[in-house]
């Protein structure tokens, strides 16, 4: 089922944690709220079910070498499980793998579900980042997107964190709900640098089929993302955040310094290799890709039963692996070398370079880097990179 691990390299891991206190209208993560779960995959047990999953990875995979170099904790809201559970699933992390000099453990909260004394207990724990689902600090755009927290509760908890210990934390931002305003998304911007965390993500509202704000939108109720708009959001934040002295190392991603960056994403953008815990988790090494079943009763049953939790999985051929190093390379902000380009790809750099989309500089360097026309437009630049199509400038 899994391939073999490579000696001597090391690794990451992620945690996915399944429950959420109430499911956000936009929200189309693999999550539950207490009222949707029956039987087995309870928030009580579920960190021995973690573990169950962790000591299955390390029987898989051997005796190689794997040092684990970043962990990350998402959801889901991991810290609806109490600080001691989560600090259990790092130890067994640990106590099978092994933790890299310098690892990076972090941890999604939301800003209503910790406390001062949660933090200090996640920072006793070991966990070094913690990042803060603030999306916005408009009561009326915090309510379009069915958030509970008060606007002013991320900065409170960026506050608590630093008090505990945390040298890095990030907030996270969404832009183009519907009845935000320019003025609404700069005081939003302002509200968060004000808090000061060193690394801050962006993302543009995306309206998911089967959601809640899928649904109020087809009914009319709430108007969907337009894309000047939200090309106007993102001019902005790279604005204000540039000038704060936060720059972009990813397209949605802006951080302090290289120590503030997310490592852990850094990972997934690199191609490297992890192992997904939880359910609906999905891992990758040496080129071959599996998820694991998405509800959490079944994946506690199977986890129980001794039996892998994995769904199905996938070889991923060269041409494969090729495509995804495009995709995800051009989004940061290094790039990616010409010669990681096919010959269609090499032929259309000079034109998205002429159009403004490519970096002139990077380019006579050997390298396809966007420039912030490029990344307003990198979709399009990727699909040019790949002989898909021609960027739409």
């Amino acid at each position: 089922m899994f391939p073999t691990a490579p000696a001597g390299r090391g690794f990451s891991v992620y945690v996915h944690v399944p429950f959420c206190a109430t499911r956000c209208g936009y929200c189309d993560f693999n999550t539950y709220t207490a009222a949707e779960l029956g039987g087995g995959g309870s928030r009580a047990a579920y960190a021995e079910t973690a573990l169950a999953e962790i000591r299955l990875a390390r029987k898989t995979l051997g005796d190689a070498e794997l040092p684990v170099r970043t962990v990350f904790f998402g959801g889901g809201t991991p810290t609806l499980l109490p600080a001691d559970d989560l600090g259990r699933i790092l130890r067994g992390i640990a106590a099978e793998f092994g933790l890299a000099p310098g690892v990076e453990v972090t941890t999604e909260a939301n800003p209503e579900s910790v406390d001062a004394a949660y933090l200090g207990r996640l920072r006793d724990h070991g966990f070094t980042r913690v990042s803060f689902g603030m999306q916005s600090a408009q009561p009326h755009v915090l309510a379009v997107l069915d958030r509970r927290h008060t606007p002013d509760r991320p900065q409170h908890a960026v506050a608590e964190a630093r008090a505990a210990g945390f040298e890095h934390v990030s907030l996270d931002l969404i832009y183009g709900a519907s009845g935000e305003t320019a003025a609404d998304w700069r005081a939003s911007l302002a509200a968060a640098l004000a808090a000061e965390p060193d690394h801050l993500s962006a993302y543009a509202l995306t309206v998911e089929e089967g959601t809640r704000l899928a649904a109020r939108v087809r009914r009319g109720e709430l108007s969907a993302p337009d894309d000047d708009t939200l090309a106007d959001r993102y001019l902005i934040a790279d604005e204000m955040l540039g000038a704060a002295g936060l720059q972009w190392y990813e397209v949605s991603n802006w951080a302090a310094n290289d120590a503030a960056r997310c490592h852990h994403n850094l990972a997934y953008w690199h191609g490297w290799d992890w192992w997904g815990i939880g359910p609906g988790a999905h891992s990758h090494l040496g080129g071959t890709r599996w998820w694991n079943v998405k509800h959490p009763t079944t994946y506690a049953a199977r986890l129980a039963a001794a039996a892998s939790p994995a769904q199905d999985r996938e070889v991923l051929t060269a041409e494969d692996r090729r495509v995804e190093r495009v995709m995800l390379g051009v989004r940061l902000r290094e790039g990616i070398p010409l010669e990681g380009l096919d010959d269609t790809g090499r032929a259309a750099t000079r034109g998205l370079v002429e159009e403004g989309l490519l970096d002139p500089a990077e380019y006579a360097d050997g390298r396809a880097v966007l420039t912030l026309w490029g990344r307003l437009l990198a979709d399009a630049v990727v699909r040019a990179l790949l002989g898909w199509g021609a960027a739409k400038v």
